[in-house]
């Protein structure tokens, strides 16, 4: 590549030198032959003018032999005779004929004048009074060669070498800065495609920005996928575990129930239900991302009641907190609006799965109180329906902000009850987006009570107003695209 990219420049610089040096040898070529055939006119007008007959008497005519002395002297300029019949008598010039300087034309007292190959010729008519007291049609006829090329030419050649030795450096510097970068990205790039996530592009402080960018951003791509691959094998090991614990017990119930080991069978039903709704619960956020990646998911977007619903979903979870000594308290929406409680652009039913999973999220980390809220405000696109889930678990780093929507991805936090397969917030980020929402996480959060240290984790989902009768809104690009779903 180099080698081309070198050839390339150096032809592009010797295609101009030869298209400028001809260009410009034309020029001068044209210039010169111009110049000649002016020069030439000139001379031969002023000698017709000195010696013609008609001048007054005040500036009297010149004696014939000055004219003579000028013509010995000087190899451009001879005089031949004019017949009335048109013919010509005297030396003409070397290489100029009768024809090309037409007599009947000086008979008629005009000036000619052209070229004879490279000779630039003028013959000027004039009027002569002769010894015997007769008038005589003389005609001054000068030559000059036109200015050649050979000067120039030279010049040109020793420039336009200098130009392409000049160019061919510049050419390999250039060539080298850019393909060397280049070269390592791709072999940083086959490297990545053969699997080793661990390969790099080298960023050096010297190359071009947009190189420099071009690597920094395999870079950031392999550190994508690296930490991807990372979280696949987490996600892998973790729906292994959660498939595997309730199947144990399930197994286990079962064959104690078939061998009649157990007396309790009341108890083990119980278990395996519970554990038969555990898988399926899996297997259920297993489908609906499988939904949402070949966008077969169906939305019905409509205007929607939001404190309504989430009143029901939050309230439906007070028997399962209750059992985890937990207590969920679900406060009134707040109204920063004027006029009526507006309604909000959201499918019901998939509402009602985003707060569960909120709330169902929160029960893992909270300590004591689940505190869940609704309020209508006017943000920058326009009036909005917000949702907060808030729990007084242990708070979640700054630096893991960002990837809490991320699927596969679970928190390296102190883990309060049981580990998730890190599912739920994805698929929580992704109906959100959907349905033209944002989403985001904050953490610290205020206190709950004046002795509680804990930093709590709120999230916070925000839906747009949508009147009866008006347009969805169009969903926002989602993680699937690899934007983050963040208002």
């Amino acid at each position: 590549m180099r080698r081309r990219f070198t050839l390339a420049i150096v032809g592009v610089a010797a295609g101009a030198i030869i298209v400028a040096g001809l260009g410009t040898l034309l020029l001068l070529s044209i210039q010169g032959r111009r110049q000649a055939r002016k020069d030439v006119t000139q001379l031969a007008t002023r000698i017709a003018t000195d010696y013609s007959i008609g001048r007054s008497a005040s500036n009297p005519l010149p004696a014939l032999s000055n004219l003579q002395d000028l013509l010995r002297s000087t190899q451009q300029l001879t005089l031949v005779v004019v017949r009335p019949d048109g013919q010509i008598t005297g030396p003409l010039p070397s290489r100029i004929t009768e024809g090309d300087i037409d007599p009947a034309a000086l008979a008629s007292g005009r000036t000619v004048s052209g070229f004879r190959g490279t000779t630039a010729y003028a013959a000027a008519p004039f009027t002569v009074e002769t010894a015997r007291g007769t008038t005589q049609v003389l005609a001054a006829v000068a030559t000059q060669s036109a200015a050649g090329t050979g000067g120039p030419v030279v010049y040109f050649i020793l420039a336009g070498a200098v130009i392409l030795i000049t160019a061919f450096g510049v050419a390999e510097t250039l060539a080298r800065r850019i393909t060397h970068p280049l070269v390592d990205v791709e072999h940083a790039a086959g490297r990545i495609a053969d699997g080793d996530l661990s390969a790099r592009v080298p960023v050096s402080a010297g190359s071009y920005p947009e190189l420099g960018a071009l690597a920094v951003s395999i870079n950031a791509m392999a550190d994508n996928l690296e930490r991807l691959r990372g979280q696949e094998r987490q996600f892998l090991l973790s729906v292994s575990h959660d498939l595997r614990t309730p199947l144990t017990s399930i197994r286990g119930f079962a064959e104690a129930m078939s061998d009649g080991t157990t007396t309790d069978t009341a108890k083990a039903a119980t278990v395996i239900a519970a554990e038969a709704r555990r898988l399926e619960r899996l297997v259920r956020d297993l489908l609906d991302l499988a939904k949402l990646d070949a966008r077969s998911f169906s939305l019905d977007v409509r205007p929607t009641d939001l404190s309504d619903v989430v009143r029901g979903t939050a309230e439906g979870f007070q028997p399962m907190a209750e059992g985890l000594g937990l207590h969920v308290v679900v406060h009134e929406p707040v109204v920063e609006l004027p006029g009526p409680v507006p309604l909000v652009a959201a499918d019901a039913d998939r509402l009602a799965q985003v707060v569960a999973n909120l709330v169902e999220n929160a029960c893992k980390y909270a300590t004591g109180t689940i505190e869940v809220g609704t309020w209508y405000r006017l943000g920058a696109d326009g009036p909005e329906g917000v949702v907060t889930v808030d729990d007084d678990g242990p708070g979640i780093p700054a630096d893991e902000l960002p990837h809490v929507f991320e699927r596969l991805w679970t928190s390296g936090r102190t883990q309060a009850r049981q580990v998730g397969s890190g599912l739920g917030l994805a698929i929580v980020a992704e109906l959100v987006a959907a349905m033209g929402g944002a989403i985001r996480a904050e953490s610290p959060v205020p206190r709950w009570t004046a002795d509680s240290s804990a930093p709590g984790t709120r999230l916070v989902i925000t839906l747009r107003t949508m009147a009866e009768g008006q347009p969805a809104p169009p969903a926002r690009r989602s993680l699937r695209t690899g934007s983050r779903v963040t208002s």
